[in-house]
């Protein structure tokens, strides 16, 4: 096991490898940025030192000043948590380069699989059913091309993307000039690689990930899936449930079987999640995540395993330890990403003091957040400020939770998406478990 690890994010992320680590005994060194210097997970890491200003560019994705604080503080590893360096393959060879850990998968293997257009053709190699779209796009002009030849509407999507970010909807040729400006752009900043892809975009499926571990001795286990339909028109993620309601019998099987199909092809170990958009019984790999997700608890809570500790481990050079016969869901969990936006105005970002915060408990309720009241939310980074996970028995009873614990939960000082999450619970689609990515397009303007 290893010593002492460097966390390289922030967050609530940086907060749950710090309680992973701290649990395997394992000593932790924070990062932080000028505007995080009163972040709790720069509290609870044994050491914290800051590695730059505000910007992430200049800080989070300071890769010099993250590799020098690791050397100086003798770590033997580094996790990258989600966002940032997570699926940066470059990051991961420089870290080996200076004889530190990378706590993912190798570095050729997120070259594959992180970037998003080079793993749809490589997973069409292991026989996995794709997509119809392009490699990566060299001017708007191949873009058109590629989108008459397959038919409008499309997506142009980030290679190096995430959360969102990086996407843009085309309808027709007449926005695609300056679709691809602004996709550009946004990937550039987000993620320092501007590259874009193209696919057909599948009108109202759902969208359906599946959970992968592997080990470096030839263990690979699927642990389920999970229904991340409900997203903003920016389709970032809002909502994440496990297991999937109303999946037919044959879209689940293959679901599975793709996932670990595609994985045991490019030989992947540590943490990943397959994506997938499914239509009735049809099932298309959409990209692969080469880290933790955000929504990795109800992951963990219907599985009874910890993600990050079997990651940590993994790259610790130990096996599994068990094998997918092992392995059964048990009960349902749900989780309500609560974001410092405004839901009425565009979801606007809410940076700002928190004047108080009350977060719920009770039986089956778990919060990841790093919140507290008198903490400033920047306004430089994702405005993800807290996750409630709900588990019970059924899914009548994790959704009777949630909205319990959501009534519980008091932010004051910037607005939140807790009210918005409450109205998706109630919608007759979500309480059937009968909705798709178009949900938050149907519904009128939430509360």
């Amino acid at each position: 096991m290893f010593r002492k690890v460097l966390i390289a994010n922030r967050g609530e992320i940086a907060l749950r490898i710090n309680r992973a680590c701290q649990e395997l005994g394992v000593a932790t060194v924070a990062i932080f940025s000028e505007a995080d210097r009163d972040s709790l997970h720069v509290r609870q890491a044994d050491e914290a030192f800051c590695v730059g200003p505000g910007p992430a560019g200049r800080s989070y994705l300071n890769i010099p000043n993250i590799i020098s604080t690791a050397l100086i503080t003798r770590c033997d590893a580094i996790h990258p948590g989600y966002g940032f360096l997570a699926e940066n393959a470059r990051f991961a060879e420089i870290c080996s380069d200076h004889g530190l850990t990378f706590i993912g998968p190798k570095p050729s293997v997120i070259a594959l699989m992180g970037d998003k257009a080079t793993a749809k053709r490589v997973v069409s190699e292991a026989g996995v059913a794709t997509t119809p779209g392009s490699d990566v796009l060299a001017s708007p002009e191949e873009a058109q091309s590629v989108a008459r030849s397959i038919g409008y509407p499309v997506l142009l999507k980030a290679t190096a993307g995430g959360g969102g970010r990086g996407m843009r909807v085309v309808r027709d040729a007449a926005e695609m000039q300056r679709a691809y400006a602004g996709a550009t752009a946004e990937a550039e900043a987000s993620f320092k690689d501007g590259r874009l892809y193209i696919e057909k975009l599948i009108v109202a499926p759902r969208h359906i990930e599946v959970q992968v571990l592997g080990d470096d001795f030839g263990n690979l286990v699927h642990l389920g899936e999970r229904d991340c339909s409900v997203q903003k028109p920016s389709h970032q993620k809002v909502i994440e449930e496990t297991p999937a309601p109303n999946l037919p019998a044959r879209a689940r099987t293959a679901l599975h079987d793709m996932a670990l199909r595609a994985s045991r092809y490019v030989g992947y170990t540590n943490a990943g999640t397959l994506e997938f958009l499914v239509a009735g019984d049809e099932v298309y790999f959409m990209e692969m995540n080469t880290r933790i997700q955000v929504e990795h608890p109800v992951t963990e809570m219907v599985y009874n395993i910890d993600l990050v500790k079997e990651q940590i481990r993994i790259a610790a050079g130990e096996s599994l330890g068990y094998a997918q016969r092992d392995l059964a869901a048990r009960g349902h969990a749900i989780e309500c990403r609560i974001n410092a936006e405004d839901p009425q105005n565009h979801f606007a970002p809410a940076a700002g003091m928190v004047s108080k915060v009350v977060f719920p408990g009770g039986p089956g309720i778990r919060v990841d957040t790093h919140l507290y009241a008198g903490a400033t939310i920047p306004p430089y980074y994702d405005s993800m400020v807290a996750k409630v996970v709900a588990f019970g028995d059924t899914r009548e009873v994790a959704i009777a939770r949630m909205e319990r614990a959501l009534r519980e939960t008091l932010i004051e000082g910037v607005s939140t998406t807790v009210g918005l999450c409450l109205d998706i619970l109630s919608t007759p689609e979500f309480r059937d478990g009968r909705y798709d990515i178009e949900l938050l397009l149907k519904e009128p303007t939430p509360r």
